[in-house]
């Protein structure tokens, strides 16, 4: 097993691309640069995303407008999906942009880039849209960064055309006043106080530990007479996973299950004030990132460099240290395989108790402990 420590540390900026040959962004003031529409389709200036992610921009002093894109329009019928282009069309019309960056794959966020007229527009060189269209809808193509380095600086990779004096790579995460409010009126009702948050929850279920493991760490916790708060999301699924993690709580009075309850800005304000979070490949994780919150994550077969916490105190429990694990492309999001499920219960409290001990070197960006249990292939179902 290779338990992995890190520490907030800086980064390099991205290294600079050429643009493409029929024009050069120098051109491009960036004293004038005044409206800016940024483009990421992904389940999580203006901001074009996917329906139902938009309340992570919420409180975002940076970003004026939020867009959405409503997925379930491809299963409605044709009138229905041309109204509700035509409404998000006449809606960024009104924006007169001068640079739109595209950080997507998809044609309709390169059509938007082209027929919008902004000024300037930036895209990656994805290799399957290598061909003359995806380049006539953007003014420069950066090629798509190597994929051990994290997420953060591919995505900043797109703004060397624009030769930036200065690449910000630390993440932020805002909130309301509001949610504020809602996360003290829940803090009182619960005496909350110091607490570890737990998140055992995902959108894919490949990506979660067992239901035991997780009872076992809180009963770990409440053991020490910790208090334990529970999220995760509104799906039945994760509703069920919940419900079996609660049953094997041996002092469920010390455990509080908000799971459900809260909404994305205000699951942010109690990670910011949570002693410790521990969870998985998640959004919760990379909320805990941002906000610096010392966490223990569980890992199974994600891109580690590409979606390990950004620049956060965290002690990374990867199960590819257990056996062996498909490349991330490869996997099936629906696998009924939980490949977590090898990493041990007494590893996850160790590393548990060494972050709330404060027994991590803060000077320490990794420590190796090498189980010697061979490499076995990893093939695990539930019961």
């Amino acid at each position: 097993m290779t338990t992995h420590h890190y520490t907030a540390c800086s980064q390099s900026a991205p290294t600079a691309v050429s643009p493409q040959p029929w024009g050069s962004p120098c051109a491009l003031r960036r004293e004038t640069v005044q409206r800016i529409l940024v483009i990421k389709l992904r389940h999580f200036g203006d901001v074009l995303v996917y329906n139902g992610t938009e309340a992570m921009l919420a409180g975002n002093r940076d970003v004026y407008l939020a867009y959405t894109v409503d997925r379930n329009l491809k299963h409605q019928r044709l009138k229905a999906q041309y109204r509700g282009e035509r409404a998000l069309w006449n809606s960024l019309s009104t924006g007169h942009y001068d640079l739109v960056i595209n950080l997507s794959d998809q044609w309709r966020a390169a059509l938007y880039c082209r027929f919008l007229k902004p000024a300037f527009s930036l895209g990656f060189r994805y290799p399957k849209r290598n061909n003359r269209l995806w380049r006539t809808c953007h003014s420069f193509l950066v090629d798509v960064a190597d994929a051990s380095q994290h997420t953060v600086l591919n995505n900043l990779s797109i703004l060397a055309p624009l030769a930036l004096p200065t690449i910000i790579t630390t993440v932020t995460q805002a909130w309301r006043q509001r949610d504020v409010d809602e996360v003290d009126r829940l803090s009182r009702r619960h005496h909350l106080a110091e607490f570890v948050l737990i998140q055992p929850t995902a959108r894919w279920a490949f990506k979660t530990w067992t239901v035991e493991g997780f009872s076992a760490v809180i009963n770990h916790l409440t053991a020490q007479g910790r208090t334990v708060v529970l999220t995760g999301g509104r799906s039945s699924d994760e509703a069920a996973m919940i419900s079996a993690i609660m049953a094997g709580c041996l002092s469920p009075q010390r455990v509080v299950n908000l799971a459900g309850r809260l909404d994305l800005p205000e699951l942010a304000v109690l990670i910011d004030r949570a002693r410790l979070f521990i969870g998985v490949d998640s959004v919760p994780m990379h909320m805990a990132a941002a906000l610096n919150t010392p966490s223990v994550v569980l890992f199974g077969p994600s891109n580690r460099a590409q979606w390990a916490p950004w620049q956060a105190p965290h002690t990374l429990l990867w199960a590819g240290d257990y056996c062996s694990l498909p490349p991330p492309d490869t996997v099936d999001t629906d696998t009924p395989e939980r490949y977590l499920a090898v990493i041990p219960v007494s590893d996850v409290i160790r590393a548990v108790s060494q972050q709330l001990t404060g027994s991590v070197s803060s000077t320490v960006k990794s420590a190796h402990h090498q189980r010697h249990h061979g490499n076995l292939p990893c093939s695990v179902t539930p019961q």
